[in-house]
């Protein structure tokens, strides 16, 4: 049975959610599931915007045959090629062999990568600033490359002032019923996963970003229509600020985040130490994680909110242990910028890993170390507490100078 939704007298939603699948990408946890959002327009042409996942294949194709009501299909526009937005594109193409198919140069030649199926003939290549008109509606196309892919295109329908983003402004979770964001806590119950969204798949491509922000500038919003996650048009002017704080590497929130792994509790009760001084003198909402229990993508997430980070570790083999290290790795691929760090290190007879996590965390851009590394050998001992003392009482004066 189809299950369309009217989203206007002329769009209708198509999309689909995601509830059995445990890791997106088979990387990020999704407990609440995702969605893959696709849109039909009806105007005196056609249009459909992307497909979905190939696990939604029958509903979507029983949606897509419900909203055209035995009208044919004139255009898809392609906003974004990944699998899980264009997986049904050939279908598609079969089942309505005269359609038109307005993307960038760089999709047609992922359209040949991933299918293999005659497209020369229907395609129409956009870019900056081109338009089409489909009747009632005119859109304007904006390429927006490494968002997160280099072929990415995102439309602006000049008329309801609707910009339909690709993977930009998009969110881990399912769709629970309501369609738009003012259905919702926006802030309680969708923006720590949309951040964690935005910096685990695009968070590394902040200046594309920036570029993107751009040019969307000049353009009134009311409502913008994502690829995964709720349709935004209550908290536009929040979430676009998000994103260029984000994008910017800003942090949202002067505070510490404490990123710990520790084999037999030394390294843990070092941070718990650490976390209650911190606390006793005033530094509220600190927040922290044993890296070896929590999937990265949740710590990289706060990375990008918190100003202040300690990272302590446990040498092993001679080396970072193998959970902080791999988180580490991860973050300097994430490309996080403008953070105060302390490193915290344990070496029960050759400690090592502090120089090493220093290694890695001076590629970031303007990272600064706050205190040398702090070195307990086994266990923290108390003529130790005054050094600890100091490295808080550092952490609190920059955090202040913030």
């Amino acid at each position: 049975m189809y299950n369309v939704r009217k989203i206007s007298e002329d769009l209708l939603y198509l999309g689909c959610s995601d509830r059995r699948l445990s890791l997106f990408e088979s990387a990020y946890p999704i407990p609440n599931g995702i969605s893959y959002n696709s849109y039909l327009l009806l105007d005196k042409k056609t249009v459909l915007f992307d497909t979905v996942d190939k696990t939604c294949s029958m509903q979507f194709f029983e949606n897509l045959s419900a909203g055209l009501s035995g009208r044919t299909l004139d255009y898809i526009i392609i906003h974004h090629m990944e699998p899980d937005h264009c997986a049904l594109l050939e279908n598609v193409i079969l089942k309505y062999p005269d359609i038109k198919i307005v993307c960038t140069s760089k999709t047609v030649s992922l359209i040949k990568q991933f299918f293999n199926v005659d497209i020369d003939t229907h395609v129409i290549i956009v870019k900056d600033g081109d338009s089409l008109n489909t009747g009632h509606h005119e859109f304007m196309f904006y390429t927006a490359p490494m968002v997160h892919w280099p072929e990415v295109l995102v439309s602006y329908e000049k008329m309801t002032k609707s910009l339909f983003s690709a993977d930009a402004f998009g969110s881990f979770g399912a769709i629970d019923g309501n369609l738009f964001d003012d259905g919702i806590d926006f802030n309680c119950d969708y923006l720590n996963e949309a951040r964690r969204y935005y910096t685990n798949i695009v968070g590394k491509y902040g200046p594309q970003v920036q570029m993107l922000l751009k040019k969307l500038n000049n353009l009134e919003i009311n409502t913008i229509y994502p690829l995964h996650g709720l349709f935004i048009r209550n908290n536009i002017n929040e979430f676009v600020s998000k994103y260029d704080k984000w994008s910017r590497y800003e942090p949202e929130f002067d505070s510490v985040l404490i990123a710990y792994s520790s084999v037999y509790g030394g390294t843990e009760n070092v941070v718990n130490i650490l976390a209650g001084i911190l606390a006793d003198k005033g530094i509220n909402g600190i927040k922290m994680y044993d890296v070896s229990q929590t999937n990265h993508s949740y710590i990289i997430s706060d990375a990008f909110k918190y100003s202040h980070i300690v990272f302590a570790t446990t040498t092993y083999n001679n080396g970072i242990f193998e959970s902080m290290e791999n988180l580490l790795h991860n973050i300097v691929a994430h490309n996080l910028q403008n953070r105060k760090i302390v490193l915290v290190q344990n070496g029960s007879w050759a400690p090592a890993c502090g120089g090493q996590m220093h290694a890695l965390l001076e590629k970031l851009p303007n990272t600064k170390f706050i205190d040398e590394s702090f070195c307990i050998k086994s266990t923290l001992k108390e003529e130790q507490l005054d050094d600890l003392e100091r490295i808080a009482d550092k952490i609190i004066d920059s955090i202040k100078i913030n």
